[in-house]
């Protein structure tokens, strides 16, 4: 049932999807975020990443690559770790380099310095 849905094993998903695509996706947001570059480009290098991670999968562990599914839970677990990573780098870029503005308002995100919300 899992394998039919991701279009190869759960090892190989994780192996493949989660630690070295996942891995490249989290430098990914890093670097989105270092350059100043808007949130929606994840989603962008995100799709591109996950077709990467169907033919990995295809040609390394004889997965289907033109599973639908499995490229959709590719995708969206690769662009949920890029975003995840970008906003936390933003964070850290806005209240390290504005400390006079922003201080830390959670993991997330920052807030105006000085406001009580």
């Amino acid at each position: 049932m899992l394998e039919s849905l991701l279009g190869t094993s759960p090892w190989a998903f994780l192996g493949l999807t989660v630690v070295l695509f996942g891995g490249a996706a989290w430098l990914m947001g890093q670097a989105l975020a270092a350059t100043w570059r808007p949130a929606w480009q994840n989603v962008v290098y995100g799709v591109m990443l996950g077709a990467a991670s169907r033919f990995f999968q295809n040609a390394l562990f004889a997965g289907d690559m033109f599973s639908l599914s499995g490229f959709v839970i590719d995708t969206a677990v690769i662009t949920a770790l890029a975003l995840v990573s970008f906003r936390l780098t933003r964070a850290y870029k806005m209240v390290s380099q504005y400390p006079w503005l922003y201080e830390r308002s959670g993991l997330f995100g920052w807030r105006q310095r000085g406001s009580s919300s």
